[in-house]
This record gives C-alpha cells, sequence and structure tokens, in this order.
C-alpha cells in the first residue's frame, strides 16, 4: 500500500466533506447535544437555590448571601415584586432584611425576619436556603453556635445528572464520526460509481479502505476531544485521555468501515445503522443508571471505550487502571480486519 495515495484520498474527503450533509451532522453533534443535555436537562435535574432579598437597611447579610457558591441571589426592589416573584415560584424563597435589621440582631433584640417560601420548591432546597440564612444571621451576633454539625457523606457520593450524560454525548459523536462519516462516504461512492474510477488506476482497494478508516478515526478523535471540553470533562490528565480517545476512535471507525463495505445502498446502510444503533448504545445507559447491574455491560464491544473514557476523563483515574478495557478494545479492532478483508470481496463483485 503507498502512504501518499491513502493520504490523497483521505485529504480530499475532508476537502469535499462540508458539501455532504453526514459530514455536517458529525460536526454539528457535539454542539447540539451538549446545548441540549447539559444546558436544558442539566439545569432541571440540577437547579440552584434560587433566594430574593430585598434589603432596606444595607445588611452585611445581603453582600454575604451575593458572596454564596451555589446560590442564585436576586435583590428585589419592594416586598410586593419579591411575594410575586416566590407566588410564582420565579424564586424558591424570599428574604426581606428591614432597616436596621443587624444593630437590632448584634443588641440582643429579636428583630422581625420577613421569610417566604414558594410552595412548588423542592424540600432540599428549603433546607439549604432556612439554614445558610441561619448561619449568616448567627454571625451578626458574634457568637459561638452551641453545636458542631459535621456533614458526613454515607455511600458512594452521587454524580450529577449533567455528568452522567457525559458518555451519552461522546457515544453519539464517536457514532456519527466514527461510524457514520466513513460508512456513508464509502457508500456513496460506490452508488456514484466513482470507486470504481478510482480503482481503474493505480489506487488499491485496500488503500481505499484504509483512507475510509482512517478518515473516520481523524474526525472520530477530533470531535470526541471536543466533546470532553466542550463538557468540562476532560480531566487532569489531558495526554491520557487522548490516548483513550485514540483506541475508542479507531474501534468505532473500524466498525464504521465493515458497515460501509458491507451495505452497497443508502437504504442499506440506514438499515444497518438503525439495527446496530440500539445494540451498540446500551452499555451507555448504564452509566445513566448506575444500580443496573453493570456486568451486563460489558457484553457489548462499546463498553470496552466508553469505560476507559469516562473512568479517565470523567473521573480522573490514571490510563493504568483501564490498561485491560483499551487491550480488549484494541484486540476487538484487530479482530475485525480479518472480516474486513473477507467482505470487501463484497464490494467487488
Amino acid at each position: 500500500m503507498s502512504i501518499k495515495r491513502i493520504l490523497r484520498i483521505v485529504m480530499k474527503d475532508f476537502a469535499v466533506g462540508p458539501r455532504k450533509s453526514f459530514f455536517i451532522w458529525a460536526l454539528v453533534m457535539p454542539f447540539a447535544l451538549t446545548l441540549l443535555f447539559q444546558f436544558t436537562f442539566g439545569t432541571l435535574f440540577e437547579p440552584k437555590p434560587r433566594l430574593g432579598i430585598v434589603d432596606f437597611g444595607n445588611s452585611v447579610i445581603t453582600e454575604e448571601a451575593l458572596e454564596l457558591e451555589g446560590f442564585a441571589v436576586s435583590i428585589v426592589n419592594d416586598v410586593e415584586t419579591l411575594l410575586a416573584m416566590v407566588e410564582g415560584h420565579d424564586l424558591d424563597a424570599g428574604l426581606v432584611l428591614s432597616s436596621g435589621f443587624d444593630q437590632a440582631v448584634k443588641a440582643g433584640e429579636k428583630p422581625v425576619l420577613e421569610f417566604y417560601m414558594s410552595g412548588e420548591s423542592l424540600a432540599s432546597n428549603r433546607i439549604i436556603i432556612a439554614i445558610t440564612a441561619m448561619e449568616m444571621i448567627r454571625g451578626l451576633e458574634g457568637k459561638e453556635a452551641q453545636v458542631r454539625v459535621d456533614t458526613v457523606f454515607y455511600g458512594e457520593e452521587g454524580l450529577p445528572v449533567s455528568i452522567r450524560l457525559v458518555p451519552v454525548i461522546v457515544f453519539y459523536t464517536l457514532a456519527m464520526a466514527g461510524m457514520w462519516v466513513p460508512s456513508s462516504s464509502l457508500v456513496e461512492e460506490k452508488e456514484r460509481g466513482t470507486i470504481n474510477a478510482v480503482l481503474v488506476t493505480s489506487v488499491k482497494i485496500n488503500e481505499v479502505l484504509a483512507a475510509k478508516w482512517l478518515l473516520g478515526f481523524i474526525f472520530a478523535s477530533f470531535l470526541a476531544v471536543l466533546t470532553l471540553l466542550l463538557n468540562q470533562a476532560f480531566g487532569p490528565r489531558p495526554l491520557e485521555v487522548i490516548a483513550v480517545v485514540l483506541i475508542a476512535a479507531a474501534l468505532t471507525s473500524m466498525i464504521g468501515l465493515l458497515i460501509g463495505v458491507y451495505a452497497k445502498t443508502a437504504t442499506m446502510l440506514f438499515t444497518l445503522i438503525k439495527g446496530l444503533g440500539f445494540f451498540l448504545f446500551i452499555p451507555v445507559a448504564f452509566y445513566i443508571f448506575p444500580d443496573w447491574p453493570q456486568w451486563v455491560a460489558r457484553i457489548f464491544p462499546l463498553y470496552w471505550v466508553i469505560e476507559p473514557i469516562w473512568k479517565v476523563s470523567v473521573m480522573g483515574e490514571s490510563i493504568g487502571l483501564v490498561w485491560f478495557e483499551m487491550l480488549i478494545a484494541g484486540l476487538i479492532t484487530l479482530a475485525m480486519v480479518p472480516l474486513l478483508l473477507l467482505l470487501k470481496k463484497r464490494m467487488l463483485a
């Protein structure tokens, strides 16, 4: 095989790629899924406690509240507006600080604290806001609390839904770039007859297949890395993340190449993609539902690339802990080569 001819075919595919719908879809997919899952579902399932404050006396509590991490604090001009926002569930709670509130607390008096809760607010947010407000008022008194509260997390710490959705986004990125792009490119050339014209020249069928695999490999690697960056899940070991992404791109591109070689028409290609899509997606569901028996996911081939990406990028673990998964993924990729050489005869028939 000629490396020079392979690279020429790859460069040609990248040059004409922006004119192809499948190429554009693969490029847009990471951005679209990140917007959908992270900004929509992530905000839906993990809302910050929303606190509104009406301050008539420039209280220190207002300043402290604005500096709270994990809170959405709004300063409201009047009580009527505050009550309307709480009633309409635009705020989880509303706090009214009267004029001279700080001085009254420091003097040992018991000023009235108007505190309003939305009936639709989450119970967890109510508790968080109430405890935080009491702690800030306690700080005004300059006294130490009579008890000390130590928070202990019992069991495995849960991960936010937005983080558990990362494997879903990475899967679809790898599927579109690694499987869809090379298979669609190959089938399109078979339907148009351009591949026969290429094979009349000095270009060999093995070089065409190598070029299509390389096309998917490069595209999938780039978009998978971009997806992890967009979702702030690149992890503390960027070089190790890139290594596991390359293994994942190699496997998914090989699957895409097999599909492209086997499919004779676009209709057959769509049928194969739809049929295999559910089968390939199954291991990703186990990251969304961690209570499911995890051993089941090991039955499916893409588990062996999604798991290393999950552990190294999202969980921040060392690549040395996923060497076995990467080895299995590499062996699966190599095991597909004989099948590819067998199926290539179908293209020439």
